[in-house]
Parts: C-alpha cells; sequence; structure tokens
C-alpha cells in the first residue's frame, strides 16, 4: 500500500487511454489504481501523485466552465525526477515535442538557491507539466 498525499491534483482528459500512454509509458508513472468503469486512474511516480478522470458530460463533474483545450491554463505541473535523461530519451524516441528545452536553473530559497534541470511539455490535452531533477543547493550569491 502506497501512502497517499495531502494534496493531489485530479485533471479531467478527454481520452483516458491516450493520457495514460503519455504519463506512464513517457514519462515513467505507475497505475496505482484505476476504475476503468468510471474513466478513472490514480498515478504514482516516486511519490509525486496525480489523478485522471475522463470527461463525461453526463457523469455531473466538478468542471467550472467549458472544456477547451489547452486545458489546464495557467497552471504548470512540477513533478521531481531522479533524472531528466531517460525521460527526455523516451519523449524523444517517440516523437513528443518539448514546450521548453533542458535547462538548469538556480531559484533563491532564503538564504540558498535551489538548483534543478528542468524541462517543460504539455500532456494530450495541453496541461503544462515540468520535470524536475535536483542539482542540489549552494549559497546565494551576493548582489
Amino acid at each position: 500500500m502506497f501512502k497517499r498525499n495531502p494534496l493531489v491534483p485530479e485533471l479531467t482528459v478527454t481520452a483516458l487511454g491516450t493520457s495514460l500512454s503519455f504519463w506512464v509509458t513517457q514519462l515513467g508513472f505507475d497505475i496505482a489504481y484505476q476504475r476503468i468503469e468510471e474513466g478513472f486512474a490514480y498515478l504514482d511516480l516516486q511519490g509525486a501523485h496525480i489523478m485522471l478522470e475522463q470527461y463525461d458530460s453526463q457523469a455531473g463533474q466538478w468542471l467550472t466552465g467549458p472544456l477547451e483545450k489547452p486545458l489546464g491554463r495557467g497552471i504548470n505541473l512540477q513533478v521531481e525526477v531522479p533524472a531528466v535523461a531517460p525521460i527526455l530519451q523516451r519523449l524523444k524516441v517517440a516523437g513528443w515535442p518539448l514546450f521548453r528545452d533542458v535547462e538548469d536553473v538556480w531559484y533563491r530559497a532564503n538564504e540558498v538557491e535551489v538548483g534543478q534541470r528542468q524541462f517543460l511539455l504539455q500532456d494530450p490535452d495541453g496541461y503544462l507539466v515540468r520535470l524536475v531533477e535536483r542539482l542540489g543547493e549552494r549559497p546565494c550569491e551576493q548582489a
């Protein structure tokens, strides 16, 4: 049994099978469990959790407006992974385009800078996903 996180985003998707192919095959998530009859899957990647629910106009889903691609405007989902290189290789083989290419960045967090190697891509419905490999911490450079 895995430990559920206190915050787990649930994405409404247009085709669960297509989304599972992306999240599982390309990004490396595992299906923790699913309810096929409801078009639902709960995914896990080393403690990063996400839920996918296929859109059904008759199901009374919690929608605040019409679904128009790209879905999830204004949000990006950061997923920490041990290494971005294997994921990039799978995406390259699949011909999956990147939204932003790989870069090493350092973000200030109080008295330190936190480094990460990151890239962004969109899932089949347009949700923006940022994959992050941690590079460690260093003291903040003085301005």
